[in-house]
């Protein structure tokens, strides 16, 4: 694609970057077909090839951003199978990226938009507010009809029917491994999913120490900064995201680290470009050496020596997350390890379609959002399983809200099969639990 940046603009870090981009375009359209928002509104300006035209002509012009323009951008999923369609290695994740951040200096939302983005940006990241604001949406959902606004109707149905306590595996702490210590790694515990599910950081620790890993929660880690991040909050998600990387290298400083270890995949996609994000401020070098070491919990687990389980005759359809496939091209590795510990493992079709998830969309987006997650869930149903397995806690949360089938991390399953406790998700009232034998 030819571009008509000048001289003066291309100083700029994120439009130089931003004309690279969108150099390699070919306008070749491959895009469309692996494009959700594509698919359900059939609109080529909800295309990645449409929102590329968009943010050329807005970033070289330097015009503010029109209603039209954001609203079509804001309907982007960042899902990322763009990027796995492109032959030309588009980077349209560092575009969009881009364009959400220009946004958000040059573009006054109404009222309502920005009360809404404001107020996620505040509590999501916080697990204690988070809670909070969890308790109150439980309260108030008989009244949702009452609400004007879709949106604030899909953040009180978000709120799951149980909030589970918090859980001491999150503090600041060493979890010894067991003998030999084959690796040493910091757990990223995250955010969201403090609140929303303790049972995944808790069969995590329990799996990688029973598999030879001394697991660190590094002291003043915590949110990745990808919320922020992909609401165009720089400042924010930045400030973050330099708490994680001082706490690590404080770690791989010390006693050093072999790996930070990430079970949800959106952050993951995120810790792994903080070489990028931050290339021209102060924490370039140790950002760069966090994101050389981050791994998907599945990528760790690789390297390490998983017993191979009998048959469970438990079929486990497995949902890959868009930030997992296309975010972090780790596509084989969970169903692998799936199939070593013993389960049939099945897939949905076009199992690389998003679920509508996609951070805070399913707030913000939630029409749209409601549509995808209709699909998905009928594709993995349609596979008749006893258990759907991702992960990723937003997709966990979209896809259990839609279907009576459980819904479990694939650490979870892992961790069962390998001596740990069932996943308290199979015996909720209402959910099938089958028996599977542990691992010898």
């Amino acid at each position: 694609m030819q571009t008509n940046f000048t001289e003066t603009q291309l100083q700029d870090p994120g439009t130089e970057r931003a004309n690279e981009i969108l150099r390699a375009c070919v306008h070749c359209g491959f895009c469309t077909a692996t494009c959700p928002t594509y698919q359900v509104l059939g609109d080529e300006l909800d295309s990645p090839r449409g929102r590329i035209y968009q943010i050329k002509d807005m970033l070289e012009n330097e015009r503010v951003p029109d209603p039209k323009t954001v609203m079509h951008i804001d309907r982007c999923l960042s899902c990322l199978a763009c990027m796995t369609t492109c032959p030309s290695g588009v980077h349209y994740m560092h575009l969009v990226d881009h364009a959400r951040e220009y946004i958000e200096g040059n573009y006054k939302r109404p009222f309502m938009d920005r009360v809404l983005r404001w107020t996620l940006a505040r509590i999501l990241p916080h697990p204690t507010r988070f809670r909070l604001a969890l308790l109150g949406a439980k309260i108030g959902r008989p009244f949702a009809f009452l609400m004007p606004d879709a949106r604030l109707r899909a953040m009180l149905d978000m709120a799951p029917k149980y909030i589970p306590p918090v859980s001491r595996n999150d503090d600041p702490q060493s979890f010894a491994p067991a003998e030999p210590r084959k690796m040493r790694v910091a757990l990223m515990t995250g955010c969201a999913q403090k609140a929303l599910n303790t049972d995944i950081n808790d069969a995590t620790i329990r799996l990688l120490t029973r598999l030879g890993c001394e697991v660190v929660v590094a002291e003043g880690a915590g949110c990745c900064g990808a919320l922020t991040h992909h609401m165009g909050k720089t400042k924010e998600s930045h400030g973050t995201a330099a708490k994680n990387i001082r706490a690590w290298c404080k770690e791989m400083d010390g006693a050093g680290l072999d790996a930070i270890v990430i079970n949800t995949s959106g952050c993951g996609t995120t810790i792994k470009d903080y070489g990028f994000m931050f290339r021209n401020e102060p924490l370039a070098a140790d950002a760069k050496r966090v994101s050389d070491i981050a791994m998907d919990v599945s990528e760790v687990l690789m390297k390490l020596d998983l017993p191979q389980g009998d048959n469970k005759e438990t079929v486990v359809a497995y949902h890959a997350a868009c930030s997992l496939q296309h975010g972090q091209q780790i596509k084989t590795y969970p169903k692998d390890l799936l199939k070593r510990a013993g389960y049939t493992v099945v897939e949905p079709a076009d199992s690389h379609l998003c679920c509508g998830s996609a951070g805070t969309y399913n707030l913000m987006q939630p029409e749209i959002s409601g549509q995808l997650k209709a699909r998905k869930v009928r594709t993995l149903e349609a596979k008749n399983p006893d258990i759907i397995a991702a992960g990723n806690i937003g997709c966990m949360m979209q896809i259990g809200g839609g279907t009576e089938v459980p819904i479990v991390h694939t650490v979870e399953l892992l961790d069962w099969a390998t001596g740990g406790p069932q996943p308290p998700a199979l015996t909720a009232e209402g959910k099938k639990a089958p028996e599977i034998p542990i691992l010898r």
